[in-house]
């Protein structure tokens, strides 16, 4: 199992109050998953005492140990990197995961269903190359169901309207 070859007892960003809000936070997530810490362990690679130190804030993670707890967890690697202090909390875009993870109304099944789907539309956009915001969907959706062929000659949208000014 991996262990925290080169991981401090003490912070470098935030201090010790930041690595038990961590610990706090990965703890929380470890129970809604209803996973024990040597399940959680066992499934991120790390070994139960170094998992356990860092749900009591007495180790600071590496983003790679990190990844493999939210990997383990099912949330976004990238809401430990906040409150690890890695990254810097983006203000203007909500953690669409870490807020499915949350929601009390949603069963366990229901929430990965949906973070699964989020996240397969991420890839999507992504793959895409930009970020459309309105009929990004939609504009999307027709791109992967339809060849570059088949819009040259579908032609849909002016056979209505010259049937029409034919007629009037």
């Amino acid at each position: 199992m991996a262990d925290a070859a080169g991981d401090d007892r003490t912070s470098e960003s935030g201090g010790p109050s930041r690595l038990r809000d961590l610990g706090s936070y990965i703890r929380d997530q470890r129970n809604r998953a209803q996973l024990s810490l040597r399940n959680l362990a066992k499934l991120a690679g790390v070994s139960n005492p170094y998992l356990s130190q860092i749900e009591r804030g007495l180790r600071k993670p590496s983003a790679e140990i990190l990844q493999a707890i939210a990997k383990a967890l099912r949330i976004s690697a990238e809401t430990l990197y906040v409150k690890a202090g890695i990254l810097e909390e983006r203000g203007d875009e909500l953690d669409v995961e870490a807020a499915l993870a949350l929601d009390g109304h949603l069963t366990d099944a229901q929430k990965q269903a949906l973070i699964e789907m989020y996240r397969s539309f991420r890839q999507l956009v992504e793959l895409r190359g930009d970020d459309e915001e309105a009929g990004g969907l939609r504009g999307l959706v027709e791109r992967l169901t339809t060849t570059g062929d088949d819009r040259e000659d579908d032609e849909p949208d002016t056979a209505p309207d010259e049937a029409s000014e034919g007629t009037a």
